[in-house]
């Protein structure tokens, strides 16, 4: 309404009581403003502006204003509105004619400023939210106590026996844990912290893995300087573990991670077998917390492809780090 307010208040001011003022352009210039507001902060800011397309934002956001004007000027034409007739109201209207484009200009740049500091104020009240639930959700799920519970009762086994890995297993949740519980604390960690994580939860999953079912676990490239989200890829191999291992049954997991010097490609494939996961693990509620991660935090940066038949399921993700 300040617009409509503003530019009606300016014109009825120099015109008599008697003065016909037609509202039509001031109408139609707060229609513009208002579409022009609305368009850049639900279209034009999620898709060029925030995934750092500064040129596309720009370019677009000048064609759609003219377009919004060129269409204003078709509209008051089908309305008969004539400048000219102002004069005939009062010439004081055309003399402050300039001060009401003026102002006009001035509402189209709040608008659009009012548009990019409400948006970037919501991502980033959006992101902390998500910061702070992925860090709930890294203490209460990913060592969860089933899972901890069960490792427990393997070290416990291991140490009668009085095996020498029961050290080995015992370090390897310590690191889980600190890595846990320190780590996701952080925006981003190490790449290689993360993938040391994969590869401590791996060896200790391997534990009560039959000799009979197939893991095939594979590394390539190079780690250092790269940095990744924390704890963003561990529900995948989660979920590979907990829907694709059945002592009964034909079970095999694939894993492979690549990186080079800016992208991560993360390979996830199990076949599917007949499990007993309880309702919230089998909802698949970490990879759909994972995914809405994923685009807030690389937003137009990655290509996640879920494939899942009757008899298999895979997960390929792409990541440019940079």
């Amino acid at each position: 309404m300040i617009p409509f307010l503003s530019s009606y208040k300016v014109i009825k001011s120099f015109a008599s009581a008697t003065d016909n003022i037609s509202l039509v352009p001031v109408i139609t210039l707060s229609l513009i403003l208002i579409i022009l507001f609305y368009f850049n902060y639900f279209i034009l800011i999620p898709k060029f502006l925030l995934v750092k397309k500064y040129l596309f934002y720009v370019s677009t956001l000048v064609l759609t204003i003219v377009t919004a004007f060129v269409l204003s000027g078709i509209f008051l034409n089908l309305f008969k509105f004539d400048p000219g007739k102002m004069a005939n109201i009062n010439p004081v209207l055309v003399k402050i004619e300039p001060i009401i484009k003026a102002n006009t200009f001035l509402m189209l740049i709040i608008s659009i400023i009012a548009s990019i500091a409400l948006t970037i104020n919501n991502h980033l009240r959006q992101t902390e939210k998500e910061k702070l639930s992925a860090q709930i959700s890294s203490l209460k799920s990913q060592i969860n106590p089933h899972f901890l519970f069960n490792t427990l009762n393997n070290i416990y086994a291991t140490a009668i026996d009085k095996s020498p890995q029961t050290a080995d297993m015992v370090e390897r949740l310590s690191e889980m844990m600190r890595y846990t519980m320190k780590e996701t604390q952080n925006d981003f960690v190490p790449l290689d912290e993360e993938i040391n994580y994969i590869n401590n939860f791996i060896e200790l999953q391997k534990l009560r893995l039959e000799s009979k079912i197939k893991f095939e676990y594979t590394i390539e490239g190079e780690f250092a300087g790269l940095q990744i989200a924390p704890m963003l890829l561990i529900p995948f191999v989660e979920n590979a573990f907990k829907h694709g291992v059945n002592s009964e049954q034909n079970s095999s997991i694939r894993i492979n991670i690549k990186a080079n010097e800016s992208e991560l490609h993360f390979l996830v494939a199990n076949n599917k077998v007949n499990t007993q996961s309880d309702s919230i693990e089998h909802n698949g509620l970490g990879i759909e917390n994972t995914k809405h991660r994923l685009s807030l935090i690389y937003p137009s940066r990655h290509l996640l492809a879920i494939k899942e038949t009757e008899n298999d399921f895979t997960v390929s993700l792409h990541i440019n780090l940079l």
